[in-house]
């Protein structure tokens, strides 16, 4: 090789390497993915929006959110350890304790139910009490079941007065839709298929139940003590993804609509339904306190009614339930 040669091939390896370290470094998400399920209800439809715009990725945590079609599959797959956490209401993490993984722990609330979980009733029916000797297809032990049996209390039936009639909530809507039933039990966007029904009505909701249904994220108790710092990224990016929603309101209901499979005009209908909570509505509804606000309270209360119902044998463990650490860290930056 002559000098000459060997002086431009130098050159030419410098000028690489220049280019190469002028370039910003590209920035590396590391650690085994986290999973976390997520199902079909407009408070956790934001989750894919964190997906999108990749903001777990600028947290600096590996998050797979996994879509789960559906919602009692998702809860079994979390209770079962197959998942690290899972979107879900606190009456349904109560059902699935202890779980798998060192158990089930509400790190999160997302939002409240105020009026998108519905029984709804053919046009004979005008009310709850009519419901008595009638069949009413609901997704038995979980979230609209819960509901109904609310409703059956304070109308003075039981769950015994009616015919329930067992099916996953997108197949009930859908069998209610085509008159197979009486009445249904279901929560967006499938109260949008039952009220396609003629002279459907929405005869109860979550909005008379306030705080009755907080939907939450719920993560195992394992990965929280051994992965603290990325369950604080994870909770970091919720703040985010609310964030993005208040800048890119019309963006952001894109992207929950396609997530959901309905029209985006559709989602508006859901809006005022779903209640999300501030950091400050965390905070309080964490604490200690008599009402329904403060989740310890009402998870006792909760439990005490499921087993009265029979949803449940006893009353379970709920002394590691809640953690407030999280929550309590976003408030304080």
């Amino acid at each position: 090789m002559t000098k000459q040669l060997r002086n431009l091939l130098i050159a030419g390896l410098a000028i690489v390497l220049a280019v190469a370290c002028s370039k910003p470094p590209t920035p590396t998400v590391g650690g085994t993915p986290i999973v976390i399920g997520y199902s079909n209800w407009a408070g956790w439809w934001p989750w894919a929006i964190a997906v999108e715009e990749k903001l777990f990725e600028k947290n600096g945590v590996n998050v797979e959110m996994k879509w789960f079609d559906g919602y009692l599959q998702s809860m079994e797959t979390f209770a079962a350890g197959k998942v690290d956490g899972n979107s879900q209401t606190l009456n349904d993490t109560i059902s699935f304790l202890p779980g798998e993984n060192g158990g089930e722990v509400v790190v999160l609330v997302n939002d409240n139910s105020s009026g998108n979980d519905q029984i709804i009733a053919d046009a004979s029916i005008q009310s709850v009490a009519e419901l008595k000797g009638k069949t009413v297809a609901v997704e038995e032990g979980v979230v609209d079941d819960y509901l109904l049996s609310l409703a059956l209390r304070d109308a003075g039936l039981s769950r015994d007065d009616v015919v329930i009639k067992g099916m996953p909530t997108d197949q009930a809507a859908t069998a209610f839709a085509a008159g197979q039933v009486d009445a249904v039990g279901a929560f967006p966007p499938y109260t949008g298929t039952a009220m396609k029904r003629e002279g459907a009505r929405v005869i109860a909701s979550s909005k008379e139940y306030p705080g009755a249904i907080p939907d939450l994220l719920t993560l195992s108790g394992d990965l929280i003590k051994d992965r603290p710092d990325d369950v604080q990224k994870i909770v970091q990016t919720w703040w985010d993804v609310r964030e993005f929603m208040a800048k890119n309101p019309e963006k952001s209901e894109a992207i929950m609509a396609k997530r959901a499979g309905i029209p985006t005009a559709e989602y508006q209908q859901y809006k005022d339904g779903t209640r999300f909570f501030s950091i400050e509505e965390n905070l309080e509804a964490f604490s200690q306190g008599d009402g329904m606000q403060h989740m310890p309270y009402a998870a006792k209360s909760m439990a005490d009614f499921m087993v009265s119902v029979g949803f449940l044998p006893e009353k379970p463990d709920m002394s590691k339930l809640f953690d407030d650490s999280f929550i309590k860290k976003i408030a304080a930056s």
